[in-house]
């Protein structure tokens, strides 16, 4: 499925190509993204997806065998027509998982390593420009193994963003960060970016990295691109159950539309009731899906409330992640809610409690199945 992100009369990059492998298995990218200003777009899915792949094809690192990657007015590849431009014609900059820093090189001298073209002053100025914008001219004589994961980070950032590239693509930047580093450095990345206003395409298995940077999303699992849009229209309307699992969809379980009115659909699962907003096509039989944090719980007599759905539930087990806790109940199906540990211990909730789970019917998203 492709949904185009592209903002209308922009320049665009179009990637619609298929990569074999002699093994068999194939990667297929089938997306349109901007091309202009700032934008970062995140290719989403688990490990063997086929992100990097894609990203390395973007790059003409790797060149498919069918279909073509344009940017703006500029073919980069036609399979058809044998045209595959190199990687420095494509003016792209690139950052590998591990950085791909020059161990025998300065941090200054990293940096500088793309920019031989420019005369000496053009360089220095440059590298002078990069370095202060990214907090690192005290570190400039360093060496890559003087460098803490978050310092080898910014002077990858800076080498690829010195060239002046009219696309950037970041394969996983921040997987090899400790969490705390990466918790910090994943509200700097969009900040840091958004200042060279150039379009980013970022590779990640993780979700909280693809929120908490991403404007468009890029789903792909089975090396397939499986839906693409706007971060918060691929999160709230996943178009699959695919789409559901990989963006973290907790609660999916077929359930049955029994009628639809005043613009809300009334669906069955696991026996228990609840309202919806029905799906885009007519359907009968659906798939129930509920993300955790839209789940609020409940004990006791509430008073007046705008919530539609209310499930009577018992509690079955309690996984503390960080400051949350992942609350898995048993509403006639298992439901997952996530609370702070304060709301935790406020509720007193333990193995066998009973609870009230409370969500309103746009949080109850229906994906149309086959019967």
């Amino acid at each position: 499925m492709t949904v185009s992100t592209a903002k209308t009369n922009h320049a665009t990059l179009v990637a619609r190509f298929e990569m074999r492998y002699p093994a068999g298995a194939a990667i297929q990218a089938d997306f349109e993204l901007p091309a202009d200003g700032f934008s970062a777009t995140v290719l989403l899915g688990p490990s063997g997806s086929g992100k990097t792949t894609v990203l390395r094809c973007l790059a003409g690192l790797q060149r498919p065998q069918s279909g073509v990657i344009r940017y703006g007015d500029q073919t980069w590849c036609d399979a058809a027509r044998g045209v595959n431009l190199a990687p420095q014609q494509r003016g792209i900059g690139y950052l590998a998982q591990d950085y791909a820093l020059f161990p025998h090189l300065s941090v200054s001298a990293n940096v500088a390593y793309g920019l031989r073209g420019m005369n000496a002053d053009g360089r220095r100025h440059r590298v002078a420009e990069m370095l202060d914008r990214f907090g690192l001219t005290s570190l400039e004589r360093r060496y890559p193994y003087q460098l803490s994961g978050g310092e080898g980070q910014r002077v990858a950032l800076a080498r690829a963003l010195a060239r002046r590239p009219r696309l950037l693509l970041l394969d996983e930047p921040l997987s090899a960060l400790d969490a705390p580093l990466r918790e910090r450095l994943r509200r700097d990345l969009r900040r840091w970016l958004a200042e060279f206003e150039v379009p980013v395409i970022l590779v990640t298995h993780d979700r909280t990295d693809a929120l908490a940077v991403g404007d468009g999303l890029v789903v792909m699992a089975g090396g397939k691109t499986l839906q693409s849009g706007s971060v918060q229209e691929v999160f709230a309307r996943p178009s699959d159950v695919a789409v559901a699992t990989v963006t973290g969809v907790e609660s999916v379980v077929p359930g049955r539309i029994v009628d639809v009115q005043e613009g809300l659909a009334r669906v069955t699962a696991g026996g228990v009731e609840l309202l919806a907003l029905p799906p885009d096509e007519e359907c009968r039989e659906v798939f129930v899906c509920i993300r955790a944090e839209d789940v609020v719980l409940q004990r006791g007599e509430s008073g007046a409330t705008s919530v539609r759905n209310r499930l009577d539930g018992q509690v079955r087990s309690l996984e503390p992640q960080g400051a949350m806790v992942r609350v898995t109940l048993d509403c006639g199906f298992s439901l997952a809610a996530l609370v702070t540990r304060l709301a935790c211990e406020e509720l007193g909730l333990k193995p066998g409690q009973s609870v009230t789970a409370m969500l309103k019917a746009p949080a109850v998203h229906l994906i149309p199945r086959d019967a």
